[in-house]
């Protein structure tokens, strides 16, 4: 089976987050895109520390894709520099793992 990543990122608002998620499957760059609204982020940006309510992104694609989702994710993103981090899946329910990939194989003719 192919190798899958779990890959995490962050928006400002739902609305951006859901549009780039959007778009990102339908490129096939991701399987499955989670919103999770409410985060908070303090984190140290141009010299202060910064304290903001953000949408936090799980993104599921596999490891081969990953360099075309990096890219794809700076184009789109509003961010300055937007966080992408991954984690491999080391083990999941052997129907969601074969789902996953489903879907990130191009659509047939």
């Amino acid at each position: 089976m192919t190798e899958m990543l779990l890959a995490f990122t962050t928006f400002a608002n739902e609305d951006d987050a859901a549009r780039v998620a959007r778009v990102l499957l339908e490129e096939r760059l991701v399987a499955c895109a989670n919103l999770l609204p409410g985060a908070r982020s303090l984190y140290r940006w141009e010299g202060a520390v910064r304290d903001e309510r953000e949408v936090v992104v799980l993104l599921k694609t596999r490891k081969q894709d990953w360099t075309a989702l990096l890219s794809r994710l700076h184009e789109l993103h509003p961010y300055e520099t937007p966080e992408l981090v991954a984690v491999r899946i080391a083990a999941g329910a052997p129907k969601y793992m074969a789902w996953l990939e489903a879907q990130l194989e191009p659509e047939g003719p």
